[in-house]
């Protein structure tokens, strides 16, 4: 018997496909009946009887109301999610589904889930692997779009699970293309991943860094895809028809399959022709051909096209960045095989300008499928080809530091995907401290003590400064074998330290479970405890700088009554810091911060005109740091 093999799933709106590692290439494994694609297409004329794929489609004609399409819209979505979904599709729900109840199709007397339908899909390809390699096929890595929640996600998982499939890793669709072109394999760079499918169309901008694909941005539209090209083309031959032959075939379910699938012969023949035609048998016996020119057709599609610019130009800006800025352009999609398509891009992202060109090398249907497989290949052990790609995961627990008060800063929240890196920047709490410790922590309450300790280190060497003014960078990095390593350096002496640590070690999922319900389970308790140290974290550093505040210059501006004010109030919050009056403290602090304010903006206005005689900014903003700092700053949290 051959080795159990890992397959990859592309679990696609329109066609799905499922890719193995042959060599060093990924590959597509056909169907018996040698295509690649298998339509994401259900037919159940009784409930006996489950058609799937190519099959399926002539019940389109004869039993629409027992075929399901595009049931990928529906995957982890409630009843108000789909309202305008329905409009879309011949199939109903079920009468008595209630809002938060999983969504039900009626099919004839009986009732599916979307899972259940994705699962008859998932079927059929786990069939053709186990026929081509003649051995079982239980694990599977299945694609997903960057834009499915943990419902849609959870559903794909379950989808695989009824199929007899154990999903190992669903990937992001996007991340999964880049990793079919070996994009990962680069050090730096943005890539953006235009997918204009069947149905939905998609753009997600990818930042790679350090061996890690993080998705930056995404947006698109789901209800545009190559569907709409070929309505705008049907259209046009039942207006023909209508005109030339008298025949309104409109709701003739049975001719309308026969212009669908004549308008789709001719728009992939003009993707590489200049011409194509239209061509059919009537009802009456009658042929009917027409003509339709590339430029006819652009024309006609082009407000189509127009309608993925939007979605790209959002995306572009929710990254922050301009389109020069954009390294790799990867088209996805059958529709991206249209020459106008490749236009419009090329012109978005300014490719050819600079010399490029978008990546449409691979098979545009089959490239996320064959991503899949590239991921299954490394879970299997890989090879050489793929021994220094990523291996993407999620982290089952919050990951972060223990910062002053005991208070747990996250820094890598639950359930991120890994590879993961997160910088954050952190700051002293005492004046004069030239080293922090660091205690690395997992788990999801507020306070370290209640939380599981991963590693302690110490970044030392730190130049004495005024609490606040050292910038301390704190970075985790969880690489693609799941080991943490946590890295911490001031930036302004470049004094820097590091430790290495495996996050899961020694938990078992019900451990791992366990924690995640204490966290819910004492949510309220925990978040009050944080509250009340952060409140008091907040007053001791502004009472340490009030405390300095008597040797500053712009001190003796001030007057008597605004002395013994300062005072006054500063003792209430000294006393105040000592009780769990968590609002008669902040009230208080907030109250001593506006009594400090003229003294704050005349130390300001002293720092800022030692700058102009020619003292060093640095010098000045550790004259600063020696007062009290300007009212409510968005201030680093503090490392303990």
């Amino acid at each position: 018997m051959a080795e159990a093999r890992i397959v990859g799933i592309d679990l696609g709106t329109t066609n799905s496909l499922v890719a193995y590692m042959q060599g060093d290439q990924p590959v597509v494994i056909p169907g018996e009946d040698g295509a690649n694609l298998v339509p994401s297409v259900v037919a159940i004329p009784d409930p006996k009887k489950v058609i799937v794929g190519f099959p399926a489609y002539p019940y389109l004609a004869s039993q629409p109301d027992r075929v399901v399409y595009s049931v990928k819209r529906l995957m982890g979505r409630g009843v108000e999610d789909i309202q305008e979904e329905l409009k879309l599709f011949p199939f109903h729900l079920a009468p008595d589904i209630q809002p938060a109840e999983v969504l039900r199709l009626e099919i004839g007397d009986q009732q599916y889930t979307p899972p259940e339908i994705s699962a008859y899909v998932l079927r059929q390809l786990k069939k053709n692997a186990e026929r081509y390699f003649g051995a079982p096929v239980t694990k599977a890595v299945v694609t997903v779009p960057a834009y499915f929640n943990d419902a849609q996600r959870q559903a794909t998982k379950d989808a695989g699970r009824m199929a007899g499939l154990e999903v190992l890793r669903l990937v992001n669709e996007p991340t999964a293309a880049a990793l079919a072109y070996g994009l990962d394999r680069e050090k730096e760079g943005i890539v953006a991943v235009y997918d204009l499918g069947g149905g939905t169309f998609d753009i997600s901008i990818l930042k790679l860094h350090e061996g890690i694909f993080e998705v930056i941005a995404t947006n698109g539209d789901t209800h545009l895809g190559g569907d709409d090209i070929d309505h705008l083309l049907m259209a046009i031959a039942l207006d023909d028809i209508r005109g030339e032959y008298n025949l309104d075939l409109s709701t003739n379910a049975e001719a309308v399959q026969a212009i669908r699938k004549a308008v789709i012969d001719a728009k992939i023949v003009l993707s590489s022709a200049e011409k194509a035609y239209i061509s059919l048998t009537l009802p009456n016996g009658q042929p009917y051909n027409r003509e339709i020119t590339r430029e006819q057709f652009e024309q006609i599609i082009q407000p189509v096209l127009d309608r993925t610019v939007g979605p790209c130009k959002q995306a572009l800006k929710d990254a922050g960045l301009k389109p020069e800025q954009i390294g790799e352009v990867v088209l996805v999609g059958g529709s991206t095989r249209i020459p106008l398509v490749r236009r419009l891009t090329d012109q978005l992202f300014q490719l050819s300008e600079r010399g490029k060109k978008p990546h449409t090398e691979l098979n545009p249907d089959e490239v996320v499928a064959l991503g899949a497989a590239v991921q299954a290949h490394i879970l299997e052990g890989g090879s050489k080809a793929t021994e220094d790609m990523l291996l993407l995961d999620v982290t089952p627990l919050s990951l972060g530091i223990e910062a002053l008060g005991g208070v747990v800063a996250k820094i890598i929240q639950r359930n991120s995907t890994i590879p993961a890196s997160v910088t954050e920047h952190f700051t002293t709490g005492v004046d004069g401290q030239t080293n922090v410790a660091i205690h690395v922590v997992q788990g999801e309450r507020e306070m370290a003590k209640d939380c599981r300790s991963l590693a302690r280190f110490d970044l030392k060497g730190i130049p004495p400064m005024s609490a606040g003014l050292p910038r301390i960078e704190v970075k985790f990095l969880i690489d693609a074998n799941g080991i943490l390593h946590v890295s911490a350096r001031e930036q302004r002496s470049g004094k820097e330290a590091e430790i290495e640590v495996k996050p899961t070690y020694g938990l078992t999922d019900e451990q791992v479970e366990n924690m995640i319900l204490e966290s819910f389970d004492y949510a309220e308790q925990d978040f009050a405890e944080r509250q009340l140290i952060e409140a008091r974290n907040e007053a001791a550093t502004i009472l340490a700088a009030v405390d300095k505040a008597p040797s500053h210059p712009a001190w003796r501006q001030l007057t008597d009554d605004e002395h013994t004010q300062i005072g006054m109030v500063a003792e209430e919050v000294r006393v105040l810091s000592e009780g769990d009056d968590l609002q008669a403290l902040r009230d208080a602090t907030r109250a001593l911060d506006q009594a400090t304010r003229r003294f704050a903006e005349l130390m300001m206005d002293s720092a800022v005109g030692s700058a102009i005689r020619g003292e060093t900014m640095e010098s000045a903003g550790e004259k600063l740091g020696e007062g009290p700092t300007a009212p409510h700053p968005i201030a680093p949290a503090e490392i303990k």
